[in-house]
């Protein structure tokens, strides 16, 4: 959800947009990033990675005591459930737990380090179902989507992060849109925000940047001034 691969290439992802804008996509957010109010950062998020990977191999390498981390977990994790939803039960426990482990880990980075944990979407906009996909309806799917969703929230109150609620802005988005197992990273239809049924298209992805930017509620304009 927050890497540039599928969303049109470098710098075009989630991350990369909250950090710098691409102004030429964009015009609208010109000066409405990171980068503006003084920022740099770091892109950890890797494809295909779940919450284990996080704790393990992406927060050793922050390089400096962080002002902002932004979240995306779990929805990997529960995508290799497919179809049995006692295992993927088991693994929203499981990421649960490790996001605690997670953000203790932010905390003892810095104390003051603002975080916003992201809800995982669901392309089937809450079907169960995304017909070229390939794969078997799976009935249980969004309700679990609702599972993780809620308990990546519990996980943010718990730690005092905030919350994107990136489930419900891209409702309506994917099968109601059009198809979401469709390539293309930049579409002509702009209400379609996947591609590859999981990810986020390069209009996902300005909308995942935009739930960040609204989670941050002005304290970028604060912190500047």
């Amino acid at each position: 959800m927050s890497i540039d691969d599928y969303a049109g290439g470098v710098g075009r992802g989630a991350a990369s947009l909250l950090l710098c804008n691409h102004d030429t996509d964009f015009p609208d957010w010109a000066g409405r990033d990171l980068a503006t109010a003084g920022y740099t950062g770091q892109i950890l998020a890797r494809d295909g990675a779940v919450s284990s990977d996080v704790l393990e191999r992406q927060l050793p390498l922050i390089d400096r005591r962080p002002a902002l981390v932004t979240i995306t977990m779990g929805g990997n994790d529960l995508l290799a459930t497919y179809g049995d939803s006692a295992a993927a039960r088991s693994v929203i426990d499981r990421v649960a737990a490790t996001g605690d482990a997670i953000l203790s880990r932010l905390r003892a980075l810095a104390a003051d380090c603002r975080v916003i944990i992201t809800t995982v979407y669901d392309p089937s906009d809450g079907t169960g179902d995304v017909p070229a996909a390939g794969l078997p309806a799976w009935t249980d799917a969004s309700r679990l989507v609702a599972e993780l969703n809620q308990a990546l929230t519990a996980l943010a109150n718990r730690h005092g992060a905030a919350v994107a609620d990136v489930h419900r802005r891209f409702l309506g988005h994917g099968t109601a849109a059009g198809d979401p197992a469709q390539s293309d990273p930049r579409p002509t239809n702009r209400g379609l925000w996947y591609c590859g049924v999981i990810e986020p298209n390069a209009w996902g992805a300005a909308e995942i940047r935009r739930a960040w930017w609204d989670s941050l509620a002005g304290t970028i304009d604060s912190a500047r001034s």
